[in-house]
C-alpha cells in the first residue's frame, strides 16, 4: 500500500482528490481521452519524482496550493486573498521550487497537447503531381525571444514525447506489452526526474550562434525525419511514388543573419553560421550515405551505373564511397573556417547527381522496392534542405544602407544620399546599378556602423551568395529602400539575381505597400531583376503594436490584395512572406485558417511564413507534429491556390472599413494616454524581462524607455504575463459593440473567412485573459490612480466578453471549441499559482528585495506563464 505522502503525489494528477475542499470533479473529463491519459501519466509521474527529491511535506504543501486556486477559481475575493496569503507565507529559499513543480506539470502537459495536435494532421484528399510540383510552403525559423527554455530541457522533452509515443503503439492487452510499458514508464520517470533538477533558466544569453545551432537541431531531430514521411504521405494518396523531384517543402533561417537592431549579429557571425550549415548539412548527409552504403550491396546495374563505377563487382557502394568522400572533405572545409576554393561538394546537383544515379538504375533492374526505400528519403532530403540544410536570410534595417550611401556621398560629393528626395534617390541608384565602374573609392573614412554593413554584403559576395535565400529589408517604404540594397550587393560583388525583400510593417507602410512595388515594377532595371517572381514580406508585429490587432490585420488584408493586383498587372509571380508570430497580437493563429483567410489570388502556388520562437518547438519539435505541421500548411496552401475565398462584397468591405477604423482609434487614445506608458510599466514585468537571457537581441531599438522603441514581441508578452492580453482585443472592442447593434452586418462578415477568423482569435484571447488575475497585479503593484485604469480597461474587457456571447448567442466563451476551453481550464489550476506568485515577487523586488532567491523564483514564474499559455510572443 502506497504512503499518504505517495498518493498527494499521485493526485497531482488527479483533481478529484482535493486535498481542500473535498469537491470530486475531473478536470480532465472534456479532453480527448488519449491527452487526457497522457496528461494523468506525465503528471502522476511527476508527483513521485517531486516527493523523492522534496519529501511528503513539500508535495502536500503543493497540493494545497492547488486545491486553493481551484477553489479560488470557483468561489470569491476571500478565497484568492487566502491563495495569496498561502503563497506570501513560503520561506524564500522555496520560492523557486514551488514555481518550478507548477512549471514542470505545464509543460508535460504541452507535451500532451503537441501529441494531440500531431492526432489532428489534415491531409489533401487527393493529389495532382502537376500541380504539386509548382507548390511550394517555405517556413523561415527565426530567433525571436520568447522560447524560454533551455535547449538541454528541450531534448529531454522530446525524449519524453518519443517514449510515449512508444508507448501508444504498444497493445492494450498482451503480457510481453505490459513489460514493455512498464519499462517505459521506468524511462519516462528518469527523464522526468532530469527535467525536474534541471535549472530551467539559462544563466547567459544565448548567442546568434547559439540560436543557429538550435535550429539546426530542429532539423536534424524533428525536420529531417519528417520530410520524408510526409512525402510517404503524399506518396500514398497519391496511389504511387512521386517523382523524385517534387518537393513542396522548403526551409529557410534568420538565425545569424538578422542584424535589424542586434548588435550581435556581424559579418563575422553570418560566416561562422553559414559555414556551421555546411558542415552540418555534410555531416547528416554523411550519415545517410553510410546507412545506404551497408544497404546497396547488390551487383544488379544499369550500364550508366556500371560506367560511372568502373565495372565494379558493387557498383552502388563505389558511389556513395566517392560521395561520402567528398562529404568528409565538405565537413573539413567548412570547420576549416572555409576557403577561397569551392568545397568538394558545391551545389545540390553535385549532391544529387551520384544518388539519382542508384536510383535510376535500381527502377532499370527492377528493384523498385530497395530504390524506394531509405535511397529515396535521402533524394527527397537533399531536394529540401541541400548541401546548406537551411539557406539563410539576411534582414536589415532600411536606415544602415542609406547611411552608408549617405557617408559615401558625402565623401564623394559633399552632398548625402540622406537629404536626396525620394526620385533622386532612385535616379542616382539606377545609374550607379547601370555603371560598369566600381563606386567605393580604395580608401574613404567609413563609420564602424557604415563599415560593418559594408562587410556584411562582402560576406554574401564570398561563395556568390550560396547558402543564401533572400536580403530582407525592414521598414521598407519607397522604392529606393530596395534598390540601394540591389547597389550594395553589386558593389560587393553578388553576381546573381539575389531576391531583395522589402517588408512593409507599419500602417502607413502597409498602406503605401503596393505603390512601392508598382514604382520599382515599372523601373526597367528592377523588372529585369525579379524575374518572374517577386518576394514581398508582410510585417504582423509592428503594424499591430503600432495600429492594434484588428485594424492591423484589415491593413495587412488590403495591402497582399493591392500587392496581387500589382504584380498581375505588371506579369510577375507574387510570393508573400507573412512575418508571423505566435501570439494573436502578432499575427498568430492556427496556420491553415490563417491561409484560408488570406485574400483571393494573394496564396498563388507559394507561401512563405516565419515560425518565431517557442512556436517552432510547438509545431516543429518533433517528428510527429511536424509532420502534421506541414501537413496542415500544404492542404491550405493546395485548397487556397485551387478554390481561393470569394473577395468579400462591398457593403462587407464597407462595414469592415469603419470597423476597422473606429479600433484604431480606441485603441490609439489608449496607448497615447499620457498616463498609459507608467501604467505599463508599473503593471507588467517589461523591466524585469530584461533579467531573462531570453535571445541575443535586445527588447528595445533603442535606449530610451518609450512604447515606440520597445519591440513588439517583449510588448505582448509582458502583457500577457498579467493575462491582459491588450495587444490582441484593445480596440476591437468599440468595432464588436457596434456590431451588437447590426446583427445582418455580423452575420454577413463571419462569412467572410478573414473576419471569421479575426473574430475566433479575438474570442480566444478574451477567453486567456483574466480580470481577476489583473486586479490582483493591480491591487499589489500599481497607484491608485494606475488601479483606476485598470478598471477603465477592465470595463471594456468584460463588455467585449458580454458582446461576443450576444453575437454568438451562448452563454460562454469557446462554447464552439469546447476542447481549447477545457484546456486553458486545466492550465488555469497551475497558472493561478503562478501569476499571484509572480506578483508577489515582483512586489518584494521592486520594494528593494533582490536576492538572488526572488529573482530567480520570479524567472521561473515568468517561464511557467509562457509555457502554460504557450503562444505568448
Amino acid at each position: 500500500m502506497e504512503s499518504s505522502a505517495r498518493k498527494s503525489a499521485d493526485s497531482m494528477d488527479a483533481p478529484e482528490a482535493e486535498a481542500v475542499d473535498g469537491v470530486r470533479r475531473s478536470d480532465l473529463a472534456g479532453l480527448p481521452r488519449a491527452l487526457r491519459d497522457d496528461v494523468r501519466l506525465l503528471g502522476s509521474l511527476l508527483g513521485h519524482v517531486i516527493a523523492d527529491h522534496r519529501g511528503d511535506d513539500f508535495v502536500a504543501r503543493i497540493e494545497v496550493i492547488r486545491a486553493l486556486a481551484k477553489r479560488a477559481r470557483r468561489g470569491s475575493a476571500a478565497e484568492w486573498e487566502r491563495l495569496s496569503k498561502r503563497l506570501a507565507s513560503l520561506p524564500e529559499d522555496q520560492l523557486a521550487d514551488f514555481a518550478h513543480a507548477f512549471n514542470q506539470f505545464l509543460n508535460l502537459a504541452n507535451i500532451a497537447d503537441q501529441r494531440q495536435a500531431a492526432r489532428n494532421a489534415v491531409w489533401p484528399a487527393r493529389i495532382d503531381p502537376d500541380a504539386l510540383a509548382d507548390v511550394q510552403v517555405e517556413l523561415v525559423l527565426t530567433a525571436h525571444p520568447t522560447e524560454v527554455l533551455r535547449r538541454t530541457l528541450i531534448q529531454k522533452y522530446d525524449a519524453i514525447a518519443d517514449l510515449l509515443e512508444q508507448r501508444a503503439a504498444l497493445p492494450q492487452h498482451a503480457p510481453t506489452a505490459d513489460a514493455q510499458r512498464a519499462q517505459l514508464d521506468g524511462h519516462l520517470a528518469r527523464l522526468i526526474a532530469e527535467s525536474w533538477h534541471t535549472d530551467e533558466i539559462r544563466s547567459q544569453r544565448p548567442t546568434p550562434r547559439d540560436e543557429a545551432s538550435w535550429g539546426f537541431a530542429t532539423i536534424e531531430n524533428s525536420l529531417w525525419h519528417a520530410v520524408p514521411a510526409a512525402m510517404r504521405e503524399l506518396d500514398r494518396i497519391h496511389g504511387g511514388v512521386l517523382p523524385t523531384q517534387i518537393m513542396p517543402f522548403a526551409f529557410a533561417s534568420w538565425m545569424g543573419g538578422d542584424r535589424d537592431g542586434n548588435p550581435s549579429v556581424t559579418a563575422a557571425v553570418t560566416r561562422d553560421v553559414l559555414l556551421l550549415a555546411r558542415r552540418n548539412a555534410a555531416r547528416l548527409f554523411m550519415r545517410d550515405v553510410d546507412a545506404l552504403d551497408a544497404a546497396l550491396s547488390m551487383h544488379d546495374g544499369s550500364a550508366a551505373l556500371a560506367q560511372a563505377a568502373g565495372g565494379a563487382r558493387e557498383p552502388y557502394r563505389v558511389l556513395l564511397r566517392r560521395l561520402r568522400a567528398d562529404l568528409a572533405a565538405t565537413e573539413r572545409w567548412a570547420e576549416q573556417g572555409g576557403s577561397a576554393d569551392a568545397p568538394a561538394i558545391a551545389t545540390d546537383a553535385e549532391l544529387l547527381a551520384p544518388l539519382q544515379l542508384c536510383y535510376d538504375s535500381l527502377l532499370a533492374s527492377g528493384l523498385a522496392r530497395i530504390a524506394n526505400g531509405p535511397l529515396l528519403d535521402t533524394l527527397r532530403r537533399v531536394h529540401c534542405f541541400g548541401v546548406c540544410l537551411a539557406k539563410l536570410d539576411i534582414r536589415q534595417h532600411a536606415e544602415r544602407h542609406a547611411a552608408a550611401l549617405d557617408e559615401l556621398t558625402r565623401y564623394l560629393d559633399g552632398d548625402g544620399f540622406a537629404s536626396w528626395p525620394e526620385q533622386r534617390r532612385c535616379a542616382w541608384l539606377l545609374g550607379e546599378l547601370a555603371s560598369r565602374r566600381p563606386l567605393f573609392p580604395a580608401a574613404w573614412p567609413v563609420s564602424d556602423d557604415s563599415r560593418e554593413t559594408i562587410e556584411t554584403f562582402r560576406a554574401i559576395a564570398e561563395h556568390d551568395a550560396a547558402g543564401i535565400a533572400a536580403y530582407v529589408v525592414s521598414m521598407a517604404g519607397q522604392p529606393s529602400d530596395v534598390l540601394a540594397v540591389a547597389l550594395l550587393l553589386k558593389e560587393a560583388g553578388v553576381a546573381k539575381p539575389l531576391p531583395i525583400v522589402p517588408l512593409f510593417e507599419t500602417l502607413q507602410d502597409l498602406e503605401r505597400a503596393a505603390d512601392t512595388v508598382d514604382a520599382l515594377l515599372s523601373m526597367p532595371w528592377y523588372r529585369r531583376y525579379v524575374g518572374a517572381r517577386m518576394l514581398v514580406m508582410i510585417g504582423y508585429s509592428d503594424s499591430a503594436k503600432d495600429a492594434g490587432q484588428l485594424a492591423a490585420a484589415w491593413a495587412q488584408y488590403r495591402a497582399q490584395e493591392a500587392l496581387a493586383a500589382v504584380a498581375a498587372k505588371h506579369g510577375v509571380a507574387l510570393t508573400l512572406f507573412h512575418g508571423r508570430g505566435g501570439a494573436v497580437g502578432r499575427g498568430g493563429g492556427p496556420s491553415a485558417q490563417a491561409i484560408g483567410s488570406q485574400p483571393p489570388g494573394s496564396v498563388g502556388d507559394a507561401i512563405r511564413v516565419t515560425e518565431q520562437g517557442e512556436m517552432i518547438r510547438f509545431k516543429l519539435g518533433t517528428p510527429a507534429i511536424a509532420k502534421a505541421t506541414l501537413s496542415h500548411y500544404l492542404t491550405a496552401t493546395l485548397q487556397a491556390t485551387k478554390a481561393p475565398p470569394a473577395a468579400p462584397n462591398a457593403p462587407s468591405r464597407h462595414l469592415m472599413r469603419e470597423l476597422a477604423q473606429a479600433s484604431l482609434q480606441a485603441y490609439r487614445d489608449c496607448v497615447r494616454d499620457p498616463r498609459f506608458l507608467a501604467f505599463f510599466q508599473a503593471l507588467t514585468p517589461e523591466a524585469e524581462l530584461a533579467a531573462l537571457a531570453l535571445g541575443s537581441r535586445p527588447a528595445r531599438r533603442s535606449a530610451t524607455k518609450d512604447l515606440d522603441s520597445l519591440r513588439a514581441i517583449p510588448w505582448v508578452f509582458a502583457w500577457t504575463q498579467v493575462r491582459l492580453m491588450l495587444p490582441a482585443w484593445l480596440g476591437a472592442e468599440r468595432a464588436v459593440a457596434a456590431l451588437v447593434d447590426d446583427p445582418a452586418g455580423y452575420s454577413a462578415l463571419r462569412a467572410w473567412p478573414f473576419f471569421a477568423m479575426q473574430a475566433d482569435m479575438l474570442e480566444t484571447v478574451v477567453a486567456k485573459a483574466d480580470a481577476t488575475l489583473v486586479r490582483y497585479y493591480a491591487n499589489r503593484l500599481a497607484s491608485p490612480q494606475q488601479q483606476a485604469l485598470a478598471e477603465e480597461l477592465l470595463g471594456r474587457l468584460e463588455t467585449l466578453a458580454a458582446d461576443i456571447l450576444r453575437l454568438n448567442g451562448a452563454e460562454e466563451l469557446l462554447a464552439h471549441a469546447t476542447e481549447e476551453r477545457d484546456s486553458i481550464a486545466v492550465r488555469n489550476t497551475y497558472l493561478d499559482p503562478l501569476h499571484l506568485l509572480q506578483a508577489e515577487l515582483l512586489a518584494r523586488r521592486r520594494a528593494g528585495n533582490d536576492s538572488e532567491a526572488v529573482n530567480q523564483a520570479l524567472k521561473v514564474t515568468i517561464a511557467g506563464i509562457s509555457s502554460g499559455l504557450r503562444n505568448t510572443g
